[in-house]
């Protein structure tokens, strides 16, 4: 009951806002959070020529991003049925090619015949409740699997997480990122590269904003700092092909 509250909330945010909040809000934050996430995806992995898959697509804001570093074919796929509608005619709009959004279980992602050789999970794992059973679900579609989570050693962010309406609404939750690698590993998968970075909140005031991207650089290459002080977790995992196979 709470996962279909929970995708039932999602449609609603698009419905409302024409997009999700935080692609289409326009506040500096945001736009300097999202940037960073981006950012982080270009830095970790390359996507010209490779076949991608993206796991949790929303509205489609960033999976349409990513054909600018030429993909030879991106998928979309999200369980918010709203969201991948609004995903396609954006798509459809721009006239974006290579590109395809569709409706999906996350749970149900092993089904697929098709494989991929780079699979992106933006932001969606914290809003799943079976951390281990999702993590199972992701591994083997993929040689190479992008995760971006918020970072669950940050102790701010645990209390936005209690006190944001936002948060709340959407039963936002942080896990530790020694989770994340553990159960990637559990799966047999190899943790090929992992950093932190991102210090600016979504939604904040715009002086605050400022401040802390000014900061953001520097905090970003602390150790023990970054790690309590960055806003999300990045990390890339490699799966053999032979055993994608056997799967």
């Amino acid at each position: 009951m709470s996962r279909e509250k929970n995708i039932q909330k999602f449609n609603s945010d698009v419905i409302a806002n024409a997009g999700y909040v935080y692609t289409s809000d326009d506040r500096l934050s945001s736009r300097l959070a999202n940037e960073r996430l981006s950012e982080a995806v270009r830095r970790i992995t390359r996507l010209e020529g490779k076949r991608i898959i993206d796991i949790g697509c929303g509205d489609g804001e960033y999976t349409i991003e990513l054909l600018a570093s030429g993909p030879a074919y991106v998928l979309g796929v999200d369980a918010a049925k709203s969201a991948v509608d609004s995903a396609a005619k954006k798509a459809s709009k721009e006239g974006s090619r290579n590109i395809e959004f569709r409706v999906m279980d996350f749970y149900k992602l092993k089904t697929m015949r098709e494989r991929f050789d780079i699979a992106i999970v933006r932001g969606v794992l914290h809003h799943l409740y079976d951390l281990e059973k999702a993590i199972a679900a992701i591994s083997g579609i993929a040689d190479e699997v992008v995760i971006i989570e918020p970072n669950g050693y940050n102790p701010v962010l645990k209390v936005i997480e209690k006190t944001s309406k936002y948060h709340r609404e959407h039963e936002e939750k942080s896990y530790p990122p020694s989770r994340l690698d553990r159960y990637f590993e559990k799966q047999g998968g190899r943790v090929m590269e992992s950093f932190y970075c991102g210090l600016v909140p979504f939604f904040c005031p715009d002086p605050l904003a400022k401040v802390l991207k000014f900061l953001e650089p520097v905090v970003e290459k602390v150790p023990v700092v970054k790690q309590l002080s960055c806003a999300v977790y990045v990390l890339k995992v490699g799966f053999d092909r032979r055993k994608i196979k056997d799967r």
